[in-house]
C-alpha cells in the first residue's frame, strides 16, 4: 500500500478513535494527520529501541508489556503535539488498541480492492 493511502487510513483511524474516546481530544483534520505521522515516526524509530530494552519484562508478561510501550508512544505524541490531548495512560492504552484495530480493518478492506498499476 502506498504511503499517502496509509497516512489517510491512519488519519481516519486517529479521528474516529478520538471521537469514540471521551478522554482524547483532537483539534482538526490537520492535527489528526500530524498525529498519524508522528505516531508512525515514533513507531518506526523509538518503538524498536523500547522493545529491545524491555525484552525481559516483555517475556515475563508474555508480550503484554508491548501494550504499555504502545500507550507510552501515544502519551509522548500527546505531549509533543498541540491540538492532540490524551487524558492519561488508560485512555492512551485504549486509543492504541482501538486505533490499531481500526487501521487493520481499513487496510485489509483497501488492500483486497487495491491493485497497483503495472
Amino acid at each position: 500500500m502506498r504511503f499517502p493511502l496509509r497516512m489517510l487510513v491512519s488519519t481516519i483511524a486517529v479521528m474516529v478513535t478520538s471521537y469514540l474516546l471521551p478522554g482524547v481530544s483532537l483539534d482538526s483534520f490537520l492535527t489528526a494527520l500530524a498525529t498519524a505521522l508522528l505516531i508512525g515516526l515514533l513507531n518506526t524509530i523509538l518503538k524498536p529501541l523500547l522493545i529491545l530494552f524491555t525484552i525481559p519484562v516483555t517475556m515475563i508478561t508474555f508480550g503484554l508489556f508491548l501494550l504499555v510501550i504502545n500507550a507510552s508512544i501515544i502519551m509522548l505524541a500527546s505531549n509533543l503535539l498541540r491540538g492532540f490531548h490524551v487524558d492519561g495512560f488508560w485512555y492512551a492504552l485504549l486509543f492504541s488498541i482501538i486505533m490499531s484495530g481500526l487501521t487493520a480493518v481499513m487496510e485489509s478492506m483497501i488492500s483486497s480492492d487495491y491493485k497497483p498499476h503495472s
